[in-house]
């Protein structure tokens, strides 16, 4: 179901834009595409996730919360899996990364990306076999490639030539011949935020294509015949709702690929082509079923091979935010409510942007809905805002909640999956909310929640 099919059927909640240019809407209704695919409307009114009533995780767990649908964030995993059967699928573990999720994607067939040492630590504490884990970034260390190169890790992305030239002395140090792409920044702007759009030519990420880096770093670490290279890497952004981006990035990289055939007679086995896939975030937005990305990704590798005159590589994908993103929400308590002058009403939650920086950072829009009861109220448009001190500190910018919402109601703020907890911080000394899986009516801890202990324990004096 489309998007705006859903918003049609089941109510209007996610949407944005000024109340006088919204139709009515019931504020009870759920709808669909926003939430994972065990969340509904119990008897009671309060909202049951995987069989279990919010109000009840809200009393054994307390506020804010984050939920994680074990079912959910698996099926997506399968689903992903299942529609690139050929290539391989790579969790994305700066989305949101602990050791129970490394278990869950690491059974349901998936490969793992990491970015830092302290999320390889992770992985390989979970259990991730090390031939499944490929380690991005943008400036690692000595340290972080010591320990990629020791454990084993099946592919290491190389972003910079003074990191082929670490990688290379630390090889030759250890004897041993680690695989490597090379990240190729390929010029194509992705449709989305200016801060997480990565291909373009002005940023941190990648060789230059244009420029001649790409093909140069590729000339270099195949002439040093050292590393072994795998093959080439692109990626154009995260929250991608339109393919035509990876037709362009596509094209390119395949090109370089047979300049690089065609300059030192070698064809690469192997092409990462990314992915960043969109999410629901409101109801405007309209992501494509991983089936879809599938044809479309894979009829253009195959038109470009042949225009090319390559083999069809390898292709690995990574869905990013795709598979754990909709398989969370966050559940808050209501603290205060203030009208402002008949402008907006504001509701404030006991959470804000230490659990969800993505509003005040990205400018990024959320949805929300009343979760411990229904109501016959009117709606009203709300703004659900944080405790923090800072005027920034949005949760959901614009969404209607019932005109009666008072404290101690339950809010829940679906889509959390990706970027929340993972970006959390202490400002204000707030501590970090726990994360809780729940499946087949039974919920349990997988994060804990932070305490005041662990914030002074970082002290030393």
């Amino acid at each position: 179901m489309r998007a705006h099919e859903a918003g049609a059927l089941h109510g209007d909640i996610g949407n944005r834009g000024p109340a006088w240019l919204r139709p009515p809407v019931d504020v009870n209704d759920l709808v669909p595409l926003l939430w994972p695919r065990h969340v509904a409307r119990g008897a009671s009114g309060a909202l049951t996730v995987a069989g279990l009533d919010v109000r009840d995780l809200a009393a054994e767990f307390g506020t804010p919360v984050y939920v994680l649908d074990e079912d959910d964030l698996r099926a997506r995993s399968r689903e992903f899996r299942d529609a690139f059967p050929d290539a391989d699928v790579y969790y994305a573990g700066k989305a949101f990364l602990c050791r129970a999720v490394v278990r869950m994607i690491a059974e349901e067939g998936l490969f793992l990306d990491v970015c830092t040492g302290g999320e390889l630590a992770t992985a390989l504490s979970a259990g991730m076999p090390p031939e499944r884990i490929g380690f991005h970034g943008n400036n690692k260390s000595v340290t972080e490639l010591t320990r990629a190169v020791d454990a084993g890790v099946g592919r290491i992305i190389v972003d910079s030539f003074a990191e082929i030239d670490r990688l290379t002395a630390l090889a030759r140090e250890r004897g041993v011949r680690p695989k490597v792409l090379v990240r190729v920044t390929v010029g194509v702007e992705a449709h989305t935020h200016e801060f997480i759009a990565t291909a373009h030519e002005d940023q941190k990420f990648g060789f230059s294509l244009a420029g001649g880096a790409a093909a140069a770093a590729a000339f270099k670490i195949l002439d040093e015949d050292v590393l072994e290279l795998r093959g080439l890497h692109s990626h154009i952004g995260s929250q991608i709702f339109d393919a035509s981006g990876f037709e362009v990035s596509a094209r390119r990289v395949l090109a370089l690929q047979a300049q690089i055939r065609d300059a030192r007679g070698v064809e690469l086995p192997e092409l990462d082509l990314g992915g960043g896939f969109g999410i629901a975030y409101t109801t405007q937005d309209d992501p494509a079923a991983p089936h879809d990305l599938a044809k479309r990704l894979r009829k253009i590798v195959d038109g470009e091979c042949a225009a090319e005159n390559l083999a069809v590589p390898h292709l690995s994908i990574e869905p990013g935010r795709a598979i754990v993103g909709p398989a969370v929400f966050t559940l808050y308590e209501v603290g205060t409510v203030k009208d402002v002058d008949g402008i907006r009403t504001y509701v404030s939650v006991d959470g804000g942007m230490s659990d969800n920086i993505r509003t005040a950072l990205y400018d990024a829009s959320y949805s929300a809905t009343m979760a411990n009861r229904v109501s016959g109220a009117e709606p009203m448009l709300a703004r659900v805002v944080g405790k923090h001190c800072e005027s920034g500190d949005i949760v959901v910018k614009d969404e209607f909640l019932p005109a009666d919402v008072q404290p101690g109601d339950l809010v829940a703020v679906p889509g959390t999956g990706a970027y929340c907890r993972s970006m959390a911080s202490n400002y204000n000394h707030v501590p970090r909310p726990p994360v809780v899986a729940v499946r087949d009516g039974r919920a349990r801890l997988i994060v804990r929640r932070e305490t005041e202990d662990d914030l002074l324990a970082l002290d030393v004096a």
